[in-house]
């Protein structure tokens, strides 16, 4: 049961999830869960993403994250707290 609260985190993902299919798996579970935001690689090898929607959900994929897809190794996450700014959709950036 949801009680509509919005919130938003960035989550920051370490280890071995580039060429693993983090991004794309990021999206369908975010998708799956009904949270928008984006995913994305960045340069020094992390994957990044922005998970906005209803608390529970969110904190789903925050749990996700921390484990990503068969393939992934995560070796941290940093998870910080954003003001919401009422995404529609996840999109995978390159």
């Amino acid at each position: 049961m949801t009680d509509g609260t919005r919130v938003r985190r960035r989550v920051l993902v370490r280890g071995f999830v580039q060429g693993v299919g983090y991004r794309w798996s990021a999206a369908r579970e975010a998708e799956r869960l009904g949270v928008a935001g984006w995913v994305r690689n960045r340069a020094d090898g992390s994957v990044e993403a922005v998970a906005e929607g209803d608390e529970a959900a969110v904190e789903a994929f925050v749990a996700w994250a921390a484990h990503g897809p068969r393939g992934a190794s995560v070796g941290s996450v940093d998870v910080r707290e954003e003001a919401p700014e009422h995404l529609a959709g996840f999109t995978v950036e390159p």
